[in-house]
């Protein structure tokens, strides 16, 4: 299955609960931080959710 790289690039300062819970849930706490995942659904729809605070690159 495919990888996608998740980076987070802008704060979560501000946000709802729900969104930056989404982020916790995806391994992102800090500024540049980078994690990656298999491209699921679930994964999809989360990044999808918080797309204006991450930068996604598809392997």
């Amino acid at each position: 299955m495919a990888r996608v790289k998740v980076t987070q690039v802008r704060s979560v300062i501000g946000c709802p609960k729900r969104q930056k819970a989404t982020m916790i849930a995806l391994g992102l706490r800090k500024m540049n931080r980078t994690v990656e995942h298999e491209t699921t659904p679930q994964i999809l729809g989360m990044i999808e959710k918080v797309k204006h605070l991450v930068k996604v690159e598809y392997q």
